[in-house]
């Protein structure tokens, strides 16, 4: 009789070891990567064929980044990580080597990840000498107990681990001081950068007023999402101000039952909005697909409180949105090895 109850329980214990390699065979099928660039008035009449080509180059490099991880069996958190350091290398995009100018005249930036599977999440706010500070958020994320972490403690954090840290004057780029100086004097803040009262000629990176953020959701092949934002806020900036994107919830969120969410655009709005949650829970407690949950909340909610800007979601099955309300937002995807970058509202 025990020979007969030992060996049952082997053949359970098989069973169950089966299943969960089944459960966990990765399915290169969904694999998917979304990502955005900021949004705002973004229109062919303030773009040149050089603004367009430099940005779709930085945009399909990114992409590619971020699904040539996926294809090998990375995670999610790794494609979204990978995925926004391209961005935040370029002064392109308002994060990393592209952040715009405080009023003190320095580059603060603040970025956020989390893990769809666990419900991790890390964030950083107000750095000034991490050169990549959306690896730093996956620092506090993975090796610290903290969610988030601001100011020169989190570069303490960030040289403590190990990260690149850069002098401020890394961050430093011409057009974004100019950007500043046009400004600076007025009691006001600049969402990214305007063509108000520049040249033509000025650089190419100059192209309307623009939510500035750079963000990227991802499923990996395990059926794990993931969701990163990265960016340098407002020019002219004051007073330690801390937008959406370091707010999980707000700019930032992902749980694998619902959706990875990367917002971009006026930080005030979607903190009091709790926009990614919000997508999050319509789908949850509602059964919204991601699209529609993203429609209700971008194109209705935050327009009707006066809020600009939009998101990018994708949940587990693969499904995914680019949704906006602005004239346009610098947005692509690739999924099953075909990939496409966007710019303006077609």
């Amino acid at each position: 009789m025990k020979k007969q109850l030992h060996f049952l329980c082997l053949l359970l214990l098989s069973g169950f070891i089966n299943l969960a390699q089944a459960q966990t065979k990765p399915d290169y099928s969904k694999v998917t990567l979304v990502i955005h660039g900021g949004a705002g008035t973004i229109t062919r009449e303030n773009m040149t064929p050089e603004k367009e080509k430099a940005y779709r180059e930085v945009l399909n490099e990114a992409l590619q980044t971020g699904y040539a991880v996926l294809k090998k069996g990375g995670t999610s958190l790794d494609a979204v990580e990978a995925t926004i350091h391209v961005m935040e290398d370029s002064p392109l995009f308002n994060a990393g080597k592209g952040a715009v100018f405080t009023n003190e005249g320095k580059n603060e930036m603040d970025a956020a990840i989390m893990d769809g599977k666990t419900l991790n999440a890390g964030a950083v706010a107000s750095i000034t000498t991490i050169k990549n500070p959306i690896s730093a958020a996956r620092a506090v994320m993975e090796q610290s107990e903290h969610v988030m972490m601001i100011g020169s403690g989190a570069e303490k954090f960030a040289r403590e681990k190990g990260l690149k840290i850069v002098d401020p004057s890394y961050f430093y780029t011409e057009t974004r001081y100019q950007q500043l100086q046009n400004i600076k004097g007025k009691e006001e803040t600049q969402l990214d950068h305007s063509s108000n009262g520049t040249s033509n000629n000025e650089n190419i990176f100059i192209e309307g007023k623009k939510f500035g953020t750079v963000g990227a959701v991802a499923l990996d092949a395990y059926g794990n999402l993931a969701a990163a934002t990265s960016t340098g806020g407002m020019t002219n900036k004051r007073y330690g101000r801390v937008g959406d994107v370091p707010i999980i919830g707000a700019g930032t969120y992902a749980d694998n039952n619902t959706c990875a969410v990367s917002a971009t655009g006026h930080g005030e709005y979607f903190i009091r909005s709790v926009v990614g949650h919000d997508i999050a829970a319509l789908m949850d407690y509602k059964g919204y697909s991601v699209k529609k949950a993203a429609d209700e909340v971008v194109m209705k909610k935050l327009v009707e409180r006066k809020g600009e800007g939009g998101v990018i979601a994708l949940d587990r099955k693969g499904n995914f949105t680019m949704t906006f309300n602005s004239a346009g937002m610098y947005r692509g995807y690739i999924k099953e090895g075909k990939s496409d970058v966007l710019i303006y509202k077609e």
